[in-house]
């Protein structure tokens, strides 16, 4: 039985076991010296990008819906991002992502890994927190059988952990946590799953345009 049939007959690790992968390359970027991060950060997003490609029909959730509330909520959250950064302290401290630096005698791979990183954190990102954070683990909180829980049941305490946890993935821990509760209200609002995604990939677009214009390297 390949990975794909064992994953897709299970709910909880068909939504859990791509982010975890991704969270594990995640983890290795850099641990082969400096160059490595980008090497690993393409290796996790071509693997994001087929554990989407190969798991989307077995995950019902898994579509992007556009609305004019989650292009407002992207775009206010990237305003909130870039605004609220200089006011509060991060708890992750780490080297700036600057692949001009690092590539500097050769600026065809400065900006392969640019084009790379935009599409990871645009396409890649989105669908793999969005069904791990929102429909996996708000409503494995609320109960074990998460799949009976309706997607836009509010419950306080899956709230507030969702969010907490969407939050502390971040450095930018402020705003990744109430960036995590507006997608958490898009999802209760809209019933689906899609907006957010939507949401989420303008928010990270925005930024990533933000990071290229303006060589703020620190939020890669």
């Amino acid at each position: 039985m390949s990975l794909r049939e064992r994953l897709s007959g299970s709910p909880l690790a068909i939504r859990v076991v791509p982010f975890a992968i991704f969270v594990l390359l995640t983890a290795a970027q850099g641990r082969l010296g400096a160059e490595s991060a980008y090497w690993f950060y393409l290796a996790k997003t071509l693997a994001g990008a087929g554990m989407i490609l190969a798991l989307r029909p077995f995950i019902a959730e898994m579509r992007w819906a556009v609305s004019w509330e989650a292009i407002m909520i992207g775009v206010g959250i990237f305003a909130l991002w870039v605004g609220l950064d200089p006011y509060f302290p991060h708890w992750m401290k780490s080297e700036p992502s600057n692949p001009v630096s690092q590539f500097s005698g050769r600026p065809a791979l400065a900006w392969f890994f640019i084009g790379i990183h935009v599409v990871g954190m645009t396409l890649v990102v989105p669908p793999l927190e969005e069904v791990f954070y929102r429909s996996f683990l708000y409503r494995f909180i609320a109960a074990k059988d998460f799949m009976a829980v309706p997607l836009n049941r509010f419950l306080p305490l899956p709230f507030l952990v969702t969010t907490a946890a969407f939050g502390f993935e971040h450095s930018q821990w402020l705003s990744g946590i109430l960036c995590g509760a507006a997608y958490q209200w898009l999802v209760l609002r809209k019933n689906r799953l899609g907006d957010a995604m939507t949401a989420h990939a303008i928010t990270n677009l925005l930024l990533a345009v933000w990071v290229v214009w303006r060589g703020a390297w620190n939020f890669w």
